[in-house]
């Protein structure tokens, strides 16, 4: 099951923030809805040890339900962070949770809420390897996770590297991991250009 958000292979605080994206017929939000959330979670799943596909299948519909909620409330203040860092001149990218203070809260309220723990496998004969146990539900714990490299993430010098994309319609984050990069996406990239020549053609003509 695929998400409709885009990933773009950032840190996994950044793909949440990205769970909402918009383009000139409107603004989406991938966690709507339990499926949403559910498509969301399968998708980021590879990236951690923490979840499997089995532990996404043995949650009801009521279980997504609360995981969606905390999942948009720890997005609404991570987007809110994420404006501090940026100075986001985007209105239409305002974060449901601009306060600082608030979107700090959640933030670390998130982190400490499921206990998730490494472990060392090693048996004679066997390469060491290391897995992640959790006291709660799997997938509570990788909200946790998340949040937890949230706050390792905006605690570090690497948060300025994050940058609003400033493309036409684009609402979301990315971090400038090239000194070239301007924008989230190439098809953002290639969108700011032919606006910016529309304007200079329009200018030159007008």
């Amino acid at each position: 099951m695929d998400t409709r958000a885009p990933l773009m292979g950032e840190p996994l605080p950044v793909e949440l923030m990205n769970t909402i994206w918009a383009d000139r017929h409107g603004r989406y939000d991938a966690l709507r809805d339990p499926g949403g959330v559910e498509a969301w979670l399968s998708s980021v799943c590879p990236r951690t040890d923490l979840m499997t596909a089995d532990d996404l299948d043995g949650l009801a519909a009521a279980d997504l339900d609360r995981l969606g909620d905390r999942l948009i409330s720890l997005r609404d203040a991570l987007r809110g962070l994420a404006a501090e860092v940026t100075q986001e001149p985007r209105p239409e990218a305002a974060s449901e949770i601009p306060d600082l203070s608030t979107a700090v809260h959640v933030l670390n309220e998130a982190a400490g809420r499921t206990p998730h723990w490494p472990v060392l496998c090693w048996s004679p004969g066997a390469e060491p390897s290391r897995r992640r146990y959790t006291s709660g539900e799997a997938a509570s714990a990788v909200l946790s996770a998340i949040a937890e490299e949230a706050v390792i993430f905006f605690s570090q010098d690497s948060r300025h590297q994050l940058r609003a994309c400033l493309a036409p319609s684009c609402v979301l984050y990315f971090l400038k991991n090239h000194p070239r990069r301007e924008w989230c996406s190439t098809s953002c990239g290639n969108r700011a250009r032919s606006a910016r020549h529309y304007q200079r053609h329009h200018r030159s003509t007008a």
